[in-house]
């Protein structure tokens, strides 16, 4: 039995939104560390045995909030047969929960190179929480010409954070482009598909009628490790180069799990 629990302190549930069946958000309340939008921590809670449960999470909300950096948004799927995320589905205001101390993750604004004007952010699932954390920051705000979030699921209903996304839309004053894609079903107002072959075969840049280049176009990718592997792979057949902090380059990801 693991009963020690170091780099954590403890925290309460303040607030919980259930988007789907499966699919909810916690903002939890409690003392850590600094960390930046895009940036993700751990969240812990013991097993019938006694023992931890930790996983990794990313911030949805930026840091520097109205509510202040230690009330912390994160979006999770309720995993059927997971070991942690059935746990924090069941927790209710006032619920204790741990909260790892030290945030880290390298998918945050100052990693993007600064000649960049037209910045792509592609997601699949929950892993829309970082960038949602990214597109509250100022600096996002005046530091871009263009941006274009995207955001891949399964079925409409998972298109969550509407509301938040619209006001987003109205700061940005046009700058921002919001591209939903749904997979398992078909609308008429929502484009169908993966975001590889989307970007293969023109459709994804058609329907945000911008173009993406190696001179002012950076990508951030965050979702399953599938998208990311085949995107990666698409960016790079179409000429687009991974950055490195040695070597600028066009895109960074990471995985969401």
């Amino acid at each position: 039995m693991t009963t020690n629990l170091t780099g954590f302190t403890k925290g309460a549930v303040v607030r919980h939104q259930q988007w789907t069946e499966n699919e909810f958000s916690i903002t939890v309340k409690a003392d850590i560390g600094d960390y930046l939008a895009g940036q993700f921590t751990k969240l812990a809670l013991k097993d019938e045995n006694g023992n931890w449960l930790r996983r990794a999470y990313s911030f949805v909300n930026s840091p520097n909030h109205h509510l202040g950096k230690n009330q912390m948004e994160f979006l999770i799927i309720d995993v059927p047969d997971g070991d942690l995320s059935p746990k924090l589905a069941h927790l209710a205001i006032g619920d204790e929960i741990y909260v790892g101390e030290k945030p880290s993750g390298f998918m945050t604004l100052n990693e993007i190179p600064d000649p960049v004007s037209d910045l792509w952010l592609l997601s699949t699932g929950t892993a829309i929480g970082p960038f949602l954390s990214l597109l509250a920051e100022n600096e996002t705000k005046t530091r871009f010409k263009n941006l274009v979030l995207v955001h891949a699921v399964r079925t409409r209903q998972e298109l969550v954070y509407q509301e938040r996304i619209v006001n987003l839309q109205a700061e940005y004053n046009g700058k921002l482009i919001y591209l939903p894609i749904v997979s398992r079903e078909k609308h008429h107002d929502i484009l169908s598909g993966r975001i590889p072959e989307l970007l293969q075969d023109g459709r994804l840049i058609a329907a945000v009628k911008l173009s993406a280049n190696t001179e002012s176009s950076f990508f951030y990718l965050c979702g399953n490790p599938a998208m990311v592997h085949d995107t990666r792979d698409m960016l790079l057949a179409l000429g687009f180069k991974k950055h490195l902090r040695r070597s600028s380059g066009h895109f960074s990801f990471e995985n969401y799990w």
